[in-house]
């Protein structure tokens, strides 16, 4: 049978082989530690899990939902964005419920891009960044993030005539897989030069509440200008521990949210009213929970990169984010190698650093998604087989 072009250009090939290792371990009785996929491990907060079963005990809560979402959970979003961001947003214009952040980053190409058009994607990156620009039959400038950059894509660098055929920049901080977080000088930056090119920007922030030692993300609608000229897509799957739910939502420039509205008014129907009710109590309800859940990935980031750094490998922790972004241990130069070799004698599954990016070579990401005890086992496998030796 044959496949569109589109498709064929989609890769998952490191993640099928992943799997296929996985499974052949553990089809030979190998006690697997997977670390490779952000999925949260930890139950929401009681209070959210009670609304939704009393909303799925409601037989009026089964019909068709509306694509932009109630207006309940739009108000309960503008409500958390202004307390937690301080930035003010018109329910009605300005908030569009999603089926999950990757619903949003998925199809805003559709809406935004024709088919040629220049879209500027982070690499490393989150892979669906670049898998909605292929669907969308754009093309693709990658953003170097780099270490010595902090990070941060250098907007000087791209070149003149990029720079005025582009139609969207995606951002990612805190950032997945590199963790990597920035200010709201960097924000500024960003928001004068897509005023100066006309570029879209699209702010992924699902990570801003799990951030760590202090440390308090900024939204990028905190910064002047900058919903003249883009949005920003947040989740409840990793804040409230919601993954499965699919419950998302995208915020600022109304022309943008309005066209993403129209897009999904042809494919979709909505999340289900009783997901969305849920997702009102955990925006709405008591935060201390979003809070215990940040500490207990600090103190697994912490259980990890310190017991890890006992075996020789040196990894810097990160400020936020569920991931840990470690340097391949010397004797390594392919990530994939690495991963492979890894499960192989730990049982212990990490995702490849290239599986993000040809930047993202050199490194493997590490999802904090077990708790302490089982860290510490993954910690005792790994300086067992001696395979870490010393970080480059």
């Amino acid at each position: 049978m044959k496949i569109s072009k589109r498709l064929s250009r989609l890769d998952a090939g490191i993640f099928s082989e992943l799997d296929q290792y996985k499974n052949e371990y553990a089809a030979q009785g190998g006690d697997i530690i997977n670390l490779s996929i952000g999925s949260p491990d930890q139950p929401p907060a009681p209070h959210i899990m009670e609304a939704l079963k009393e909303a799925v005990c409601d037989p009026r809560k089964y019909g068709y939902a509306l694509t932009a979402g109630l207006i309940g959970f739009k108000q309960a979003i503008a409500d958390w964005y202004l307390q937690r961001f301080d930035v003010v947003l018109d329910p009605e214009k300005e908030i569009l419920s999603l089926m999950g952040s990757q619903d949003g980053l998925g199809h805003i190409f559709l809406a935004l891009l024709d088919g040629g058009d220049i879209a500027l994607i982070p690499d490393p990156g989150y892979p669906i960044y670049s898998a909605g620009v292929i669907l969308a039959e754009g093309n693709i400038f990658a953003l170097p993030l780099l270490k010595e950059n902090n990070y941060l894509p250098d907007l000087d660098k791209i070149p003149e005539e990029i720079a005025r055929k582009a139609r969207i920049m995606v951002l990612n901080y805190p950032n997945n897989p590199l963790t990597a977080v920035c200010d709201k000088g960097f924000f500024e930056k960003v928001v004068y030069f897509a005023k100066k090119y006309e570029i879209i920007v699209c702010h992924d922030v699902a990570y801003s509440e799990l951030s760590f030692d202090g440390f308090k993300p900024a939204s990028f609608l905190e910064v002047k200008g900058a919903k003249d000229v883009g949005v920003e897509f947040h989740s409840l799957s990793k804040t409230f521990n919601l993954a499965g739910c699919r419950i998302a939502f995208m915020v600022g420039k109304k022309e943008i949210i309005g066209a993403l509205e129209q897009l999904k008014s042809n494919i979709d129907y909505g999340i289900f009213q009783a997901v969305q009710l849920a997702g009102i109590a955990a925006l709405s309800g008591p935060q201390d929970y979003v809070k215990q859940t940040a500490r207990t990935y600090q103190h697994r980031r912490d259980t990890l990169i310190d017991g890890l750094a006992s075996c020789g490998w040196a990894i810097e922790k990160p400020k936020a984010t569920m991931f840990v972004w470690a340097p391949l241990p010397s004797g390594f130069s392919s990530s994939k190698q690495f991963a492979q070799e890894l499960l192989q004698k730990t049982g212990i599954v990490v995702t490849p650093g290239i599986a993000f990016g040809q930047n993202g070579e050199g490194y493997v990401r590490i999802a904090l998604v077990a708790d302490r005890e089982r860290l510490t086992e993954a910690v005792r496998r790994i300086e067992k087989t001696g395979i870490c030796g010393q970080a480059i």
